[in-house]
Parts: structure tokens; sequence; C-alpha cells
């Protein structure tokens, strides 16, 4: 079973983080978040939500994937924190999916794996793609080698089946996909 690490920040989009968490788990994957501090961690819009693990506790070397939500100011806390550029950087290199949603993307390309890939971001932040040399792109999501990213809250369902896409079975991801009634919006 593959295993993804999900960062969790303050000010973590909450619609993005659950869904991805979800919509992975349904697939049939082994889902860690994990946390820049070790206890319940506030999203943007008030709700909280309790970590797995504590970012200090992990290596990217357990997990296939690691994943950046985006809100604000969660994508910012990302973007500070060393270990989480660190991670993002090793799991690239490393031919792992590394994907990132919303404002997310911006911490990808802070941690310099974005040069000459095609991306996407939340309508507006194309230039925080441009920094890191990323091409953006105005598609939901868009997918350049083991980079997957997505522009928002209302394409996280898409995002994270794309992401399952990689990493679980074929069927049990178009089961997903079809409970899901993803497959009735767009494939």
């Amino acid at each position: 079973m593959a295993a993804v690490l999900v960062f969790l920040a303050p000010g973590f989009e909450e619609i993005e983080t659950a869904t991805i968490v979800d919509v992975l788990r349904r697939c049939g994957l082994k889902v860690s978040v994990a946390s820049l501090f070790p206890n319940a961690i506030e999203g943007a819009h008030g709700m909280k939500f309790v970590p797995d693990i504590f970012i200090g506790e992990t290596t990217v070397k357990d997990f296939d994937a690691v994943i950046c939500p985006g809100g604000s100011p969660g994508y910012e806390n990302l973007r500070k924190n060393r270990a989480v550029l660190a991670m993002v950087k090793e799991a690239f290199d490393s031919g792992k999916v590394v994907a990132a949603i919303c404002a997310g993307p911006a911490v990808l390309s802070d941690a310099g794996i974005l040069r000459n890939k095609n991306c996407t971001i939340y309508p507006g932040m194309e230039n925080e793609l441009e920094k890191g040399g990323g091409n953006p792109q105005k598609d939901f999501v868009v997918e350049d080698g083991n980079i997957i990213t997505s522009q928002g809250p209302a394409t996280a369902l898409l995002f994270a089946l794309k992401v399952a896409e990689h990493l679980a079975d074929k069927k049990i991801v178009e089961r997903v996909r079809k409970k899901t009634l993803t497959n009735l919006v767009s494939k």
C-alpha cells in the first residue's frame, strides 16, 4: 500500500485538506497528516484538525508522495518551514509524487522544483510559479512528470483523484470517482 504525507500548518484550507485525506484513504492509500506543531491545528476558517504525526517525527523515505494543501496563511507557514521545503525537494529528487493545491504550489516554487514545469495555482497567484521558473497553466489540475498541481477548493476532488491515479489501483480509483460523483463533472 502506497503511503502519502500531507503537510498541515496553521491556516490550512479545510476543504482541500479534508478532501485530499478522505479521497486518498477511500482509494486504499495510507495517509499521514503531518503537522508543523504536535497539537490540533486550526484552519483558515476555524476548523481544528488533529494531525497523525509531528513533522519532526518522520522522513520522506517513509512515503511515496507528499502534498501541500493551500489556505492562507497555511501556505505561508509551510513555505517558511525549512523542513517542509527540504522534504518537498527530497521527494521530488527521489521521483516521488509531489503535489500541491490552491496557494500550495508556491511552496513547490520555493523548494526549487518547478523550473520549466507546467503547473497551476490559485488564480491571480501565477507570479509565485514564475518566480520558481514554472510555466503557469489555466487548467484545474496540471500534471508534469511527478508534480501535480491544482487551483483550489472547487478542484480538490479532481486533484485528489489525480494523485490517487499515480498511487492506487486503477479500479479502486474509478470506483471512488463514481461514488463521489466526480465522473459526472469531469474526468
